[in-house]
């Protein structure tokens, strides 16, 4: 059987010959880093006669000799056996890393690779061939240690992020005295040859590998605050494509063997696909630190058109953010919006918010366009999914008139109030189900009480939003007495009120006992259908309490039958 590798490691040495791998300055580096070593402090020495020896997984930092530590240039020093990865060519850049601290004396034990980048017949496929090849290189490193010697497994980076080393620790680590020393990782090496800093204040840094599926890779990029994406190479294509489909083509960098010979920088959307090593990476930087450059275009606006986006924040907080939205939601330069629905939205130095009354959609609309229209990346903040009964009607209706009629703008889904009530108590519109709003503010009550009779009549399971408010406390118990001319009296009634915010309250009543003063305008009414089921579960001896389910078959009878509705 053959199976193609589909992973890369971080020592192996693929790619172009890489000479030594040492920068400029690593001469002094190394000669002042083992005079370090040579001190009585270093706390390393041969085990030999001793008992068992001692495992070190020895970060390296990213290239350049004169970036490791003192304690790295320690431990190799003193170590009896040093260990490194490599490509079957034989070429270790790790090992390159650490040549000026070699000695003649040192015993090397070369772990190589049976495949990186090629084929294997192994009847594993590649993960068998790997298995195999690590579990041999532990039993090599074990015969030392059993011997008394001081094993030192170099690591390009740091020994615990992406690297190679973890395999020999998670096999050894148990059985031998360890000691892991950190390296400075590609990531910070990226950035400082890049001069762009990474994230600033709240932001959040995102590491990617970028063998993940590209569909990952996009959501994830999507809701990054700032982003690295490693494991580059042939993975290269598919992970341009995830940047440019995530919106971050045109801030993404593009850094290949910083501080190593050949070292590479620039823009990510410039790098040719077939130029791109396995060690290399791609940076989404700060969004916030481009914002606060006084005169930057992150920070103020420019004679291009900008654009709105409209957003749904869910029913409450981050939890229900889509990773679309949070991507939206990072990038804007303005949010705009009901100040309760602002509020879910994480404050980030740079962005301007702009809260209103929850009554002044159309004005709320055109202001999010005017910002537009002067160059602005705007975010309009509904709750729920902004295209029920939401904000995405308003700055719709107001952009499809002069003078908006150019500013793009995109909606973006959003978890629904009446989704968010359902999963809480199993899946109530599981079959056909209508959504009414029952607030007669912008449409008269005779067009719900009508509505509301055809879709009790039809049977479909009701979603009713805008149930009541303060200035409305008379529909609930209207519409009440309408549904019960088509349903009976025990037809399920989930009422959920702040899902997932912490005043979350979820109940389930009878349709004749409907409380009109048990319901606002923060609850949500699911109203069953005459074959919505209401079920307990869990509740025997020795379970506990139990839950109460509801939930309405997707079977419907055919005319005629009174077949059951479910068991």
């Amino acid at each position: 059987m053959s199976a193609r590798s589909t992973t890369g490691e971080q020592d192996a040495g693929v790619g172009a010959a890489l000479g030594s791998g040492v920068g400029a300055g690593s001469g002094a580096a190394s000669g002042a880093a083992s005079g370090a070593a040579s001190g009585a402090a270093s706390g390393v020495g041969s085990g030999v006669g001793s008992g068992v020896g001692r495992l070190y997984g020895v970060g390296l930092g990213p290239g350049d000799p004169s970036l490791m530590t003192v304690r790295a240039v320690q431990v190799i020093a003193e170590a009896d056996v040093i260990a490194y990865h490599s490509a079957r060519h034989g070429r270790s850049i790790a090992r390159s890393i650490a040549a000026g601290q070699l000695r003649p004396d040192h015993i090397e034990e070369p772990l190589v690779y049976p495949v990186t980048t090629g084929t294997t017949d192994h009847p594993g496929g590649y993960q068998g061939a790997m298995d195999e090849f690590y579990a041999e290189s532990a039993a090599r490193l074990a015969a030392h240690l059993d011997a008394g010697r001081t094993v030192a497994v170099l690591a390009e980076g740091d020994p615990l992020f992406y690297g190679s080393y973890m395999h020999m620790h998670k096999r050894l680590a148990d059985r031998y005295p360890t000691e892991v020393v950190p390296g400075v990782t590609s990531v910070s090496a990226a950035a400082a040859r890049l001069g762009t800093p990474l994230v600033e204040g709240e932001e959040v840094l995102t590491i990617l590998p970028g063998t993940l599926p590209e569909e990952e890779l996009t959501a994830r990029l999507a809701s990054a605050d700032s982003a690295v994406v490693m494991k580059l190479g042939r993975t290269f294509p598919a992970v341009r494509r995830a940047v440019e489909r995530a919106g971050r083509l045109a801030d993404a960098r593009y850094v290949e063997r910083a501080t190593m010979s050949g070292e590479r920088t620039g823009a990510l959307a410039d790098t040719d696909p077939e130029s791109v090593p396995y060690f290399s990476v791609a940076v989404l930087p700060s969004r916030v630190a481009a914002r606060s450059v006084p005169g930057s275009a992150e920070e103020s606006a420019d004679d291009t058109t900008g654009e709105v986006v409209v957003v749904g924040t869910g029913p409450a907080g981050p939890l229900w953010l889509t990773p679309e939205t949070r991507g939206a939601l990072a990038a804007a330069q303005d949010l705009v919006g009901y100040t309760t629905y602002l509020d879910r939205v994480p404050v980030r130095p740079g962005q301007r918010r702009h809260g209103s009354d929850n009554k002044v959609e159309s004005e709320r609309a055109e202001f999010a366009l005017d910002l537009a229209r002067r160059g602005r990346r705007v975010a309009v903040v509904s709750g729920g999914d902004p295209g029920v009964f939401a904000m995405a009607t308003a700055v719709l209706e107001a952009a499809s008139a002069d003078p908006y009629r150019d500013v793009p703008v995109r909606v973006l889904p959003g978890v629904t109030a009446a989704n968010a009530a359902a999963a809480r108590v199993g899946a109530p519109l599981g079959h056909d189900y209508a959504v009414l709003s029952l607030s007669d503010r912008l449409k008269p009550w005779e067009v719900i009480a009508e509505r509301l009779h055809a879709a009790a009549g039809a049977d479909l399971v009701l979603a009713l939003y805008n149930p009541g408010s303060a200035g409305r406390t008379w529909q609930v118990g209207k519409a009440r007495e309408l549904l019960l001319e088509h349903r009976a009296p025990d037809t399920p009634v989930v009422l959920g009120r702040d899902v997932g915010g912490p005043e979350e309250s979820v109940r389930i009543v009878r349709l004749a006992d409907l409380d009109p003063a048990r319901v606002d305008m923060r609850t949500i009414l699911l109203v069953g259908s005459s074959r919505t089921v209401i079920a307990r579960r869990g509740a025997g001896e020795g379970v506990g309490e139990g839950e109460t389910v509801v939930w309405t078959p997707r079977r419907y009878p055919e005319p005629g039958s009174s077949g059951s509705p479910g068991s």
